[in-house]
C-alpha cells in the first residue's frame, strides 16, 4: 500500500498586496507540514492575487512575485514537501499564468496554463498567453537573483508531469478543469495519479454543484486523486472567491473546505491510498485499452520518494457527504464575507445604509447584521485575526473586544430612514424595528424641508412649480418631483457617512451601501445618482425573487423577525403622494413583474437573445398563457426601457457579483449604452412574425381559450402578472 498525505487550501489573497499574500502562502505551507502532508497546492496566482488585472502588464508585478518565491525558497518551507505556488512568469517576452513546483529549496518544474478563462468576468487573454506546446518540456533560464539564491540555473518549463520514484503528479489550472479536451485525460493515460488544480473561481448563486460535479467526474472517469485549491474572499473588486477547496479520489470527495469564511488561511489534508487508484483504473477495460496506445507526455523525473508504506494506525481518509448551501444562505454568507473584507481592507470605520423599510434595503441591512454575527462567532472560536480587525474597526479600547453582534453593529453600522410626506408609517416602523433587531445606530431624518428648498429655488428662477400626476401634473413634472427626493437622499447619505464619525468622536469614515437589485438595474428602474449610487452594493446582482426568499429565511435563521413583514409588503418606491384611490407600486410603474424581469434577464444574457429570438422563445414558453400579440407587446416594452435606461449601468455602484444575468457594465455585460430605443428593424420583424402566426391560425386554435382565461387571471389583484396600460408612469426612466 502506497499512502500519500496531501494538502490543499483556501487563501484570502489581496491583489497587489504581496506582504499579505506571502504571509498567507507561508502559513498554509507550515500548516500542511504540521499535518504531515508531503504535497501542497495553493490557489491560482496566489503570490500576486488573481484580480490584479492590468497590473499584470507591469513588469514590477512579475518581479515582485519572483522576490516572494525567493523568500520562500530561502527558508525551510519547501523542505520535504512538494509545493505548487501560483504566479505569473515571463518566458521569451511572453507572460504565462503558471504553477511553480518547488521541493527542498529547488524549483522542479514550471507549468504554464494552457486554457485561459476569457468570458464572463474573466479576461485572461488580455494579460496572458496560453501555452500550446505539448510535445516537449523546454529549459527556462531562471532570473539571476533566483538562480544565485538557490544555486540553480534552469528549470523544465511547459506541459508535462513530475515522476517521483513512487508517484506521478501533474497540474491543471482552473479553466482546464472545465475544458472538453482536458489535460488530465492524456496525463491519466500516461500514469499520472495525482492532479493539482490551482484555481481562482468566484461565487455565483447555485454554481458550486457544477464545480464539484466537474471535480468528481474528473476522477470518476479516469480515476486518480484531484486536489483543488481556490482563493476565498474579496481580493479588491466585485468578485467574491468562494473557496471550497477539496480533495477527490476515484469520484468521491474525501475533504471539503468552507465556501464562505472570514479566515485568511484554511488548510485541508487527506491520507490517500494510491494503490486504490491503480486498482480502480485497472478494472476498467476501456481505460486500459486507451492508455495502452496514448501519445507520450513529457515528464520530469525526480529521484525522491513521497509515499509512506502501510503501518498500524494509518487509515486512508473516507469519503464525506458534500456540503451545499441553499441560495438563501449563499445570499447571506457570500456578501457578508465580501463586506467584511472590503471594510477591513478599505480602513473604513463602518457602513451607512439608507434604510427605507422595503425589501432591498432591508436585505442589505440583514446582510450587514449577518456579517456581525459571523464576526462574533469567529471571535468565539478563537480567530485572532478577526478579533484584531473587529477591535480596530469598532475602535475598542485596550482589553475590550466585541462579544455581541448587536453591540458590534451599534459601533460600525448606521441606518437612516429618510422619509418625506409620501412615506408611509408602515415603512418607517419596519425600518426602525429592523434596526433595533440588528443593533444599528438608527436615524429618522425627514427630508421634506430639503426637497421644498429645491422646489422653491426652482420656482424662483422659472416661475413654475411642478405638480404630481395625481394632482394634475404632467408625466415630466411627476418624474422630476420623484427624482428630487431620490437624489437628495444620496447627498444626505454621503454627508452623514463622512461626518457622523466626527459627531460621535470617532476617527475615519463610513462606506455608503447601495441597495438596488439586479432586476431594477436591468430595467433601469432607478434614478441615476439616487440611493442606488453608493460606495458598494452587496445585492446589486441578486434578483428580487431571490431577495424575497432570503428575507423569509433571514427572518427565522438570523432572528430578524420584522423581515417577514417586510417581505409580505408590496414593493413600492413611495415617491408619489399616497391617496385612498392610488398607491404607487413598482410592478405597475415598470409595466412588468419582477418574475418577468428575471426571465427577460436570463434570456438576454445567458441565452444571448435579441428582441426577435426572445419573442420566439417566449411564444413557446408562454404558449397557452399569452397570445403572440401580447408576448410581442411585453418584449417590445422591455427592450424599449432597457435601451432608454442602459446608460445608467455606466455609473452603477460596484456590486457583489452573484448572478449570471447581471447587467453590470464595467466588467461583465459589455454592451453599448446609446441605442435606437425604437428598435425599428427588430420590432418590425416581431410584428411580421405575429402576423404570420395569425395567418396560419394554428396558435389561436390551440390557445385562444387558455389565453382568454389567462387574461382574466392576470388582471386580477395579486395575480403577479402586472398588466399595465401603455404609457404608465416610470418614476425612474429619466436622467
Amino acid at each position: 500500500m502506497r499512502l500519500l498525505r496531501v494538502a490543499t487550501c483556501n487563501l484570502n489573497q489581496w491583489a497587489m498586496d504581496f506582504d499579505t499574500n506571502l504571509r498567507n502562502v507561508k502559513e498554509s505551507i507550515a500548516r500542511a507540514k504540521t499535518a504531515g502532508a508531503v504535497v501542497r497546492i495553493g490557489p491560482e496566482l496566489e503570490l500576486t492575487g488573481y484580480g490584479c488585472e492590468d497590473h499584470f502588464l507591469e513588469q514590477d508585478t512579475t518581479a515582485h512575485a519572483w522576490e516572494c518565491l525567493k523568500d520562500i525558497l530561502s527558508g525551510d518551507y519547501t523542505d520535504n514537501i512538494l509545493c505548487s505556488i501560483g504566479m505569473p512568469v515571463i518566458f521569451k517576452s511572453v507572460r504565462y499564468n503558471c504553477q511553480v513546483f518547488c521541493l527542498n529549496r529547488k524549483i522542479i518544474m514550471i507549468r504554464p496554463k494552457m486554457s485561459l478563462a476569457n468570458d464572463g468576468n474573466y479576461r485572461e487573454f488580455r494579460w496572458f498567453s496560453a501555452w500550446s506546446y505539448k510535445d516537449e518540456l523546454v529549459d527556462y533560464q531562471l532570473p539571476i537573483d533566483i538562480s544565485e539564491a538557490i544555486s540553480q540555473e534552469t528549470v523544465p518549463f511547459g506541459y508535462g508531469y513530475i515522476q517521483f520514484l513512487d508517484v506521478a503528479l501533474a497540474a491543471e489550472t482552473c479553466e482546464e478543469l472545465f475544458t472538453a479536451n482536458a489535460p488530465r485525460i492524456d496525463l491519466a493515460f500516461s500514469g499520472v495519479e495525482v492532479f493539482m488544480n490551482a484555481s481562482g473561481s468566484h461565487h455565483q448563486l447555485r454554481k458550486l454543484n457544477l464545480r464539484i460535479d466537474s471535480i468528481r467526474n474528473a476522477t470518476r472517469l479516469c480515476g486518480g486523486v484531484y486536489m483543488y485549491a481556490n482563493q476565498q474572499g474579496c481580493d479588491g473588486a466585485r468578485l467574491y472567491y468562494d473557496g471550497c477547496c477539496c480533495i477527490a479520489v476515484n469520484g468521491d470527495v474525501v475533504a471539503q473546505g468552507s465556501q464562505f469564511s472570514l479566515k485568511d488561511v484554511e488548510v485541508l489534508d487527506a491520507l490517500i491510498d494510491l494503490d486504490a487508484v491503480s486498482s480502480y483504473r485497472a478494472c476498467v477495460s476501456s481505460f486500459r485499452e486507451q492508455a495502452s496506445h496514448v501519445t507520450k507526455v513529457p515528464c520530469v523525473k525526480v529521484q525522491y520518494k513521497l509515499c509512506q508504506t502501510f503501518r498500524n494506525g494509518m487509515i486512508p481518509t473516507d469519503p464525506i457527504e458534500i456540503m451545499y448551501h441553499c441560495p438563501e444562505e449563499e445570499i447571506a454568507f457570500g456578501p457578508s464575507c465580501w463586506l467584511w473584507d472590503y471594510l477591513r481592507r478599505s480602513r473604513a470605520s463602518g457602513f451607512l445604509l439608507p434604510l427605507s423599510g422595503g425589501a432591498d434595503s432591508s436585505s442589505v441591512a440583514a446582510i450587514v447584521g449577518c456579517m456581525c454575527q459571523l464576526v462574533i462567532k469567529d471571535i468565539e472560536k478563537g480567530d485572532e485575526q478577526v478579533k484584531a480587525d473587529a477591535m480596530r474597526i469598532g475602535q475598542y479600547k485596550d482589553g475590550e473586544f466585541p462579544t455581541d453582534s448587536r453591540e458590534l453593529a451599534k459601533r460600525l453600522f448606521y441606518t437612516v430612514y429618510m422619509g418625506t410626506e409620501n412615506s408611509s408609517e408602515d415603512t418607517k416602523s419596519r425600518a426602525k424595528r429592523l434596526a433595533e433587531e440588528i443593533g444599528s445606530f438608527h436615524f429618522d431624518v425627514p427630508i421634506d424641508s430639503v426637497v421644498s428648498a429645491f422646489l422653491s429655488l426652482f420656482e424662483r428662477f422659472t416661475g413654475k412649480r411642478p405638480l404630481y400626476k395625481v394632482d394634475g401634473g404632467s408625466h415630466t413634472e411627476n418624474l422630476g418631483l420623484q427624482n428630487i427626493q431620490a437624489r437628495v437622499r444620496m447627498v444626505l447619505a454621503f454627508m452623514m457617512a463622512s461626518l457622523m464619525p466626527w459627531v460621535h468622536n470617532k476617527s475615519g469614515f463610513y462606506l455608503v451601501l447601495g441597495s438596488s437589485n439586479v432586476d431594477e438595474g436591468l430595467r433601469g428602474y432607478l434614478t441615476k445618482y439616487d440611493c442606488s449610487s453608493a460606495d458598494i452594493n452587496p445585492i446589486g446582482s441578486v434578483s428580487k425573487q431571490d431577495l424575497r426568499a432570503f428575507l423569509r429565511w433571514a427572518a427565522i435563521h438570523l432572528q430578524y423577525s420584522s423581515l417577514a413583514e417586510v417581505e409580505a409588503a408590496p414593493p413600492t418606491a413611495e415617491l408619489e403622494p399616497i391617496r385612498t384611490d392610488y398607491n404607487q407600486l413598482d410592478e405597475v410603474d415598470m409595466g412588468m413583474t419582477y418574475e418577468e424581469l428575471s426571465i427577460y434577464g436570463r434570456l438576454r444574457k445567458i441565452f444571448r437573445c435579441g428582441p426577435v429570438s426572445m419573442f420566439q422563445n417566449l411564444c413557446h414558453r408562454w404558449c397557452g398563457r399569452l397570445s403572440p400579440l401580447e408576448v410581442a407587446e411585453k418584449v417590445k416594452h422591455f427592450y424599449k426601457y432597457y435601451a432608454i435606461n442602459r446608460h445608467k449601468m455606466t455609473v452603477l455602484t460596484p456590486s457583489y457579483h452573484a448572478e449570471s444575468y447581471s447587467p453590470e457594465d464595467n466588467r461583465f455585460d459589455l454592451r453599448q449604452f446609446l441605442y435606437n430605443t425604437a428598435w425599428p428593424f427588430q420590432f418590425r420583424k416581431i410584428d411580421q412574425l405575429v402576423q404570420d402566426i395569425d395567418k396560419d391560425g394554428k396558435w389561436e386554435d390551440s390557445t385562444d381559450v387558455q389565453s382568454r382565461e389567462h387574461r382574466a387571471v392576470r388582471s386580477a389583484p395579486g395575480s403577479g402578472m402586472g398588466v399595465v396600460a401603455a404609457g404608465s408612469a416610470n418614476p425612474s426612466a429619466g436622467l
